[in-house]
């Protein structure tokens, strides 16, 4: 019974980690808001203990930061930290997708394109929030096809701090339909099993997000000025 009682608990601060993870990626817990534990309870329904589970996970997943007299507050990054970020991130994505050009197999490469195919029609119903869970799903595919487990958790690390950001970059249809054309990129490169274009395509990737998110930081569109108002 006791084994019992153990995996349920650690399924459910799992599944509250999920959907805390959700609403911070999506901006619905805004960036250096505090996370409210009574609110959030009440919102998801649980106690304390399993969603303080789930958020000493998320700060370990570098989405949410444990400050001194404030408690749990939403990651909110600076420009410096957005530039520093992307910056390592691109360079360890593409050597994701340089060793996965060479390593993939036909299985990965096939479950690859049905997800591309499944992003595609979320793109089409302009479904952001789908289009944007499958396609952490093929850049996660991309880096275990890798087969480096060193890299992975450190792109895992790493990336999940610019996630909420990452969401952003979509919101403009232009930029969204450019992501798009560079997923697509991806998919001829690895079945071309070419290294050199695959990691290109993913350098210009990683930059255009981080150029889009610098765009939308320096605007004040992610985080908005305190004295701004809405017209």
């Amino acid at each position: 019974m006791a084994e019992v009682i153990e995996i349920s608990r650690l399924a459910l601060h799992d599944q509250v980690a999920s959907r805390l993870r959700t609403m911070l990626i999506e901006g619905q817990i805004a960036p250096g808001a505090k996370l409210n534990e009574r609110e959030l309870c009440e919102q998801l329904r649980v106690s304390r203990t399993p969603l303080r589970e789930a958020i000493k996970l998320l700060a370990a997943e570098g989405l949410v930061d444990l400050l001194p007299n404030r408690g749990a507050v939403a990651v909110k990054l600076t420009e410096a930290d957005v530039l520093n970020t992307f910056e390592l991130l691109a360079t360890l994505e593409a050597m994701s997708g340089e060793l996965a050009a060479q390593r993939i197999t036909d299985e990965e490469l096939a479950e690859l394109r049905a997800l591309h195919y499944e992003m595609l029609a979320c793109f089409s119903r302009r479904d952001l929030s789908g289009y944007y869970r499958i396609n952490a799903r093929i850049h996660a595919a991309i880096n275990d096809a890798a087969r480096n487990p060193v890299l992975t958790s450190t792109y895992r690390s790493v990336n999940a701090r610019v996630q909420s950001l990452r969401f952003r970059t979509n919101q403009n249809e232009a930029k969204w339909a450019d992501a798009v054309a560079e997923h697509a990129r991806m998919i001829e490169a690895l079945d071309a099993r070419d290294p050199i274009a695959m990691r290109q395509v993913l350098i210009e990737h990683l930059n255009r997000k981080r150029d889009t998110v610098l765009e939308l930081l320096r605007a004040g569109e992610i985080y908005p000025r305190s004295n701004a108002t809405k017209t």
